[in-house]
């Protein structure tokens, strides 16, 4: 059986390691070939030989990584090498490079190692594609996706809607401190805010949130299924976002969902997502206020994990059919 072997340098809890999971374990993509996950070093991602039909690197790219990628690709001559950018877009970008020649000169050698670039995202494939750093013919464009069955067991949610949910790491990406200010400028009493997650802006997030009653931090959430079913709205005002495996997982278990117009979040707008177009805090303020006190709206069913699997199964054929040639 074709074997693939899956390279990942952050073990975290998030969105990552649970697609890889259900790469791994999904028993339609078992049928095509076994999917096997390693932790490497992000600096040296060369774990010895790797006995693998197909390597794929979940990496992020850095200056520093680069040797590291190289030798990769050196010590496996002869099989294909496939890269996942979960990582990088134009929003990313515009928010954290100061020298955009020099990063995008980075991106172009490392995926120039790769026989195939996969984009997580038809926004991020597109500005891929726009800036030239990938070579024509080696990118695709499949999106990540989780098991949903625990999503859509969640009960729809009833009656008008009073609690405001936000899932993810407490990082500047996510916007959080957006969401806080004009959950803040809402003039609704019953209304409560929920922020599941953790991490380096938490202390800047409470102390934005001092004095509101209706804002409640819940810890991270071990269960991700349970921490929606707790909420009748979930809000992503991320600044960037590659794709955001929390837009799939909330409408699938029916919930209203308001994304920023960030990269990938775009994506989900045909499922259902309603984009806040002013990324303010009136803007997000008056999105709040538009959905608060409202009756459920409903939703189509989502089967988010059958695109995934014929966009595998689409690469595999494609990978297979060029080591089938050079054999």
């Amino acid at each position: 059986m074709f074997r693939i072997v899956h390279l990942i340098d952050d073990t975290q809890p998030g969105g990552v390691m649970r697609y890889l999971d259900f790469l791994a374990n999904d028993p339609v993509l078992a049928r095509e070939a076994r999917h096997e996950v390693v932790t490497v070093s992000r600096t040296r991602p060369v774990p010895g030989a790797v006995a693998a039909d197909l390597i794929v690197s979940h990496l992020t790219v850095t200056w520093r990584g680069l040797p590291g990628l190289m030798l990769l690709r050196a010590t496996h001559p002869g099989v294909p090498l496939i890269h996942v950018e979960h990582s990088y877009c134009a929003g990313f970008a515009a928010a954290n490079v100061s020298a955009p020649r020099r990063f995008h000169t980075l991106l172009r050698s490392a995926y120039a190692l790769f026989d195939r670039v996969v984009a997580v995202s038809a926004a991020q494939g597109a500005w891929l594609r726009q800036r030239g750093l990938v070579q024509p013919g080696a990118l695709s464009v499949i999106q990540p996706c989780v098991t949903l069955d625990a999503f859509r067991a969640v009960p729809a949610p009833q009656g008008p809607a009073l609690v405001i949910g936000a899932v993810g790491r407490f990082d500047r990406q996510k916007g959080f401190d957006l969401l806080i200010e004009a959950f803040r400028g809402l003039r609704h009493e019953a209304v409560e805010l929920h922020l599941f997650g953790d991490g380096p802006e938490r202390a800047r997030l409470e102390y934005l949130a001092r004095g509101d009653l209706g804002i409640r931090f819940r810890g991270f959430a071990a269960d991700p299924a349970a921490a929606i079913a707790a909420c009748d709205v979930i809000a992503m005002p991320s600044r960037w976002e590659p794709y955001g495996l929390v837009a799939i997982e909330a409408l699938a278990a029916g919930r209203r969902l308001l994304v920023s117009g960030a990269d990938g979040l775009t994506d989900h707008v045909v499922h259902g997502a309603e984009v806040v177009r002013e990324g303010s805090v009136r803007g997000w303020t008056a999105a709040l206020a538009g959905v608060v006190g409202q009756e459920p709206r409903p939703l189509e069913p989502l089967q988010a994990e059958t695109a995934t699997r014929v966009g595998w199964s689409r690469l595999l054929r494609s990978v297979g059919e060029r080591v089938a040639e050079a054999a």
